[in-house]
């Protein structure tokens, strides 16, 4: 079996998964769409907007003043705090297994080795996941938990080419993303599949495909019409997993790939 047709059942079978960040703090930018969970972390962002008082102040004025404080999000208290740490840390520990993973294989990299390259105890390794496949599972959950936003952000668009078009983009995007996991899955397919986790995979992201697809179609398409959907969104993957380690500009090969993948989906 070629590359190519090994790697787009990989990627159906096993899902495609959201990208481990560069940063840990580094969120996906896609303009007008919520942002999605990015690796399992937590995003605990809380915008604080502290008065700052004038030199010599000593009060602000009675009536509007005080109700312009009192309208104010609270500053970040120890809580907030802690949670935004502890997904900072969820977050650290995705990237670090997935690295490990791709390097020296899933059966061979253990949660003690994961913990040793993050430099924490196990004890705060065993908090966020208590093995291995809650690992995977927490990276296709935050896959879905992508895939969901985009679905959730192209239904609330009035149906259009345009619409359809940013739809697309937006996908594309978490694709390109999610390259170092889609690689560790297709060097560990064999282990990521035997999972207990993994038996209810492919039918839910068909059920997220359809959605999709369901998108990209009018009421009562024909196949022809949502074929052409599929077969758009399934040649993201593939196309940038089969030459994304080949190419010198990568920012070249995702506008190729968007570029091909719309003529797909508009019958060009």
């Amino acid at each position: 079996m070629s590359f190519s047709s090994t790697l787009f059942c990989a990627i159906s079978e096993v899902v495609c998964m959201s990208r481990p960040m560069p940063s840990p703090s580094t969120p996906i930018e896609l303009p007008g769409l919520p942002e999605a969970p990015v690796c399992g972390t937590a995003r605990h962002w809380v915008e604080v907007h502290a008065q700052q008082q004038e030199p010599g102040q000593t009060a602000p004025a009675p009536a509007a003043s005080a109700a312009a404080v009192a309208s104010q999000p609270a500053a970040p208290g120890p809580a907030s705090q802690d949670a935004r740490g502890r997904g900072d840390t969820r977050a650290r520990i995705q990237q670090v297994a997935v690295a490990l993973f791709a390097e020296q294989g899933y059966d061979k990299t253990s949660l003690r080795e994961i913990a040793e390259r993050l430099d924490v105890t196990k004890a705060a390794l065993y908090y966020h996941f208590k093995s291995k496949e809650d690992i995977v599972r927490s990276l296709v959950e935050d896959y879905y938990g992508q895939i969901d936003a985009l679905i959730a952000w192209g239904r609330a668009q009035p149906a259009s080419p345009a619409a359809r078009r940013e739809i697309l983009s937006r996908y594309v995007t978490i694709v390109v993303e999610g390259d170092e996991v889609f690689r560790m899955l297709y060097q560990n397919q064999a282990a990521v599949n035997s999972l207990a986790s993994a038996k209810k995979r492919g039918e839910l992201f068909r059920e997220r495909m359809s959605a999709l697809i369901e998108l990209f179609t009018e009421p009562g398409a024909s196949l022809n019409e949502r074929l052409r959907a599929a077969m758009a969104l399934g040649g993201v993957s593939v196309g940038w997993m089969s030459f994304a380690d080949q190419v010198p500009d990568r920012a070249e090969l995702r506008a190729a790939v968007l570029a091909i993948a719309r003529d797909i989906a508009e019958g060009g």
